[in-house]
């Protein structure tokens, strides 16, 4: 007995919407879709996109004010990280990985670095604390019996 035979089967349609493997999806408008709520002056927004069919990879560069950084970055970069899920879930779908590249404004400093140069450029995390000299013995601790 079968319990989907009132369901009637589906057949698949040739033409219906999928994606050939050479199609790629429409970075430079989806990343401005995703950024460009964040931005005072959405006019702004630079976006630069580079497919290489021969690696599968995509390379996208963002830039705009440093004024709206914080805002795209959000707090603890949720925003930022939210953008990037979404645009690598896009790529996933058509086979491609992508990198995407946060560029601020022309002054020095940074503003004017990738996020992930940024990333890099951080110090590690304090080396543990090394035992201090002889400062006597420690204290034995006695267990408590009652």
């Amino acid at each position: 007995m079968f319990l989907n035979r009132s369901v009637p089967q589906l057949q698949p349609h040739h033409n219906s919407g999928t994606i050939s493997p050479t199609a790629s999806p429409n970075y430079v408008g989806l990343v401005r879709f995703l950024v460009q709520p964040f931005l005072e002056s959405p006019e702004t927004l630079s976006v630069d996109c580079e497919i290489s069919q021969a690696l599968n990879r995509a390379w996208i560069r963002i830039a705009f004010e440093s004024t709206d950084k914080g805002k795209v970055f959000g707090r603890g970069g949720r925003n930022i990280q939210a953008i990037r899920t979404v645009i690598a879930a896009a790529a996933a779908a058509t086979g491609q990985s992508v990198y995407l590249d946060i560029y601020g404004s022309t002054t020095p400093g940074r503003e004017g670095m990738s996020f992930d140069e940024e990333t890099e450029e951080r110090s590690p995390p304090p080396a543990r604390r090394e035992p201090r000299g002889n400062d006597g013995p420690k204290p034995i601790v006695k267990p408590r019996l009652r």
